[in-house]
Order: structure tokens, then C-alpha cells, then sequence
């Protein structure tokens, strides 16, 4: 990750450890425009602050807070500040194949989306990316993220469906409950359990209350008391629950708990 900053200009961009997602870019520009160029990646653009105004494929746009914006790659756009303040905004840039090189004319002619939801969840998965700690979390919000551009792409956005799978969502729980401290991605529980990772999500959650990441945390916690009620040093307690390091396992602790795992033991 870096931060630059030039001219009151300030930009920061990482390359996560997310599958499917080549960069994440933060930036506020007071008055920098964007010259006409292309991306080899897909450009999901939500804009924080301001309103910006662009040309793709010879067509002008233009994106305010309300909305979505996705560019397809290798098509030329630019981008500018329609008010004299400029624009914050938060990008990620995906892989071509993540939604599909057949989907490139259906962006051109519509690449924004007035979508509460959709935005909603980017924002979340932003704020998760900028952790950077919370692998199963990113993976489950990503994957929901890409269906329902997907549903934009083909003009057909529908509501989740109102529909539970238990037999699934069983399935994902002793998939998740067999792999606590080490963990799982997403698309290998989903080759587990057969079923595609944006139904195992919302199977999961419909049955059991809570995301599939949140319930792995809640697990995580558990054997982390465990351990340190065996005597374990919190430090160590940490990467035999299976969290990044002692102040993730704090941070989750505390949330649970109310206590960090120090004062825990003392109790």
C-alpha cells in the first residue's frame, strides 16, 4: 500500500489479497482530469465527495454519490471534477473474467446504476480491503457484489430470493466448523458443498442469522478463550485461533466479550 500526495492530491492504492481484484484505489483530487486512456481490468467507481464527469466510448456521463459506476476494460474514458472542489472516490479494479468479456457492450451502453444496495456493499467491501484481515468476509462480500453486477449487466437486477436451503447451509457450517484456525476460501467451501459461493452466503445467512465469516469469528473467539484459559499467551493465543495477529484477536475479542483476552484470563 502507498500514499501519495502532490498538489493536495492524495491517492492511496494496494494490490489485496482478494482473487479477482488486481488493485484497490483511494483518491481525492482537487483538480486533477484524467486524460483519455483505457484499463486492461473492470472499474467499479463509487465517488465519495463531488461529482465527476466522463466520457466512455465517445459518450459523456456523469457519476454522483448516489451511484455506480462500472467501465468495462480496454474501452477509453477520462474522467473530471464537474465543481471546483473536486472529488473523492474509492475504485476497485477487477479482472476481465470475473464478469465476463460478453458483458463489455452492455456497460458501454449503461455503465451507471442508481443501486442503494450495491453501493452499500462496496462501500463495506472497501472498508474491509482497507483492514485487510478479514480474507472470508472479503471473499463473501465480493461474490455478492459481482452477481448483482452481473444482474445490471443483463438487465435483470432482481431482490434476493425468499427462499432457505438448509441442507447447504448445514453443509457450509461443518465445512467452516472443520477449518477454524486455519480457515477457507469461499470457492473451495463451495467446491465442498456444490453450490455456487453467492448462494452458499445468502443460504448460510438466512439460516443461521449471520454472514458464513461472521460465524467463523464467533468460533475463532471460542477456541481462542480456550487456549487462553489453558494457560496460553495471548500472543500466541492469537495464531492458534487463527487470527492475523494479537490486535486482530483483540479487536474480535473485545467485540464479543467485551474484555480484551488479557483482562479475560485475569477475571
Amino acid at each position: 500500500m502507498f500514499l501519495t500526495v502532490s498538489g493536495g492530491a492524495e491517492v492511496k492504492a494496494w494490490r489485496p489479497e482478494l482473487s479477482g481484484v488486481v488493485e484497490v484505489l483511494h483518491a481525492h483530487f482537487p483538480s486533477h482530469a484524467y486524460p483519455s486512456h483505457t484499463h486492461d481490468a473492470w472499474t467499479v467507481l463509487i465517488v465519495d465527495e463531488g461529482v465527476v464527469r466522463y466520457d466512455l466510448d465517445h459518450r459523456e456521463h456523469g457519476l454522483a454519490q448516489a451511484q455506480v459506476s462500472l467501465l468495462p476494460p480496454n474501452v477509453p474514458h477520462d474522467g473530471r471534477s464537474v465543481r471546483p472542489e473536486g472529488f473523492r472516490k474509492r475504485v476497485l479494479y477487477l479482472k476481465p473474467e470475473r464478469l465476463g468479456r460478453d458483458l463489455i457492450g452492455a456497460a458501454v451502453d449503461q455503465p451507471e446504476y442508481v443501486d442503494p444496495l450495491l453501493r452499500h456493499r462496496l462501500h463495506q467491501l472497501h472498508g474491509v480491503l482497507l483492514d485487510g484481515r478479514e480474507d472470508l468476509e472479503a471473499q463473501s462480500r465480493l461474490t455478492l457484489i459481482e452477481e448483482r453486477l452481473r444482474q445490471h449487466l443483463r438487465r435483470n437486477v432482481l431482490d434476493p430470493p425468499d427462499r432457505g436451503d438448509p441442507g447447504i447451509a448445514a453443509r457450509l457450517r461443518d465445512v467452516l466448523d472443520a477449518n477454524v484456525p486455519a480457515g477457507i476460501t469461499l470457492d473451495d467451501a463451495s467446491k465442498l458443498v456444490h453450490a455456487h459461493p453467492a448462494h452458499l452466503v445468502r443460504a448460510f445467512s438466512r439460516e443461521f442469522g449471520m454472514p458464513p465469516h461472521r460465524y467463523l469469528t464467533g468460533r475463532r473467539v471460542d477456541l481462542a478463550r480456550r487456549y487462553l484459559l489453558d494457560g496460553h499467551p495471548p500472543a500466541d493465543v492469537a495464531t492458534l485461533a487463527g487470527f492475523y495477529d494479537q490486535s486482530h484477536l483483540n479487536r474480535h475479542f473485545r467485540k464479543m466479550l467485551g474484555v480484551t483476552p488479557a483482562s479475560f484470563v485475569r477475571r
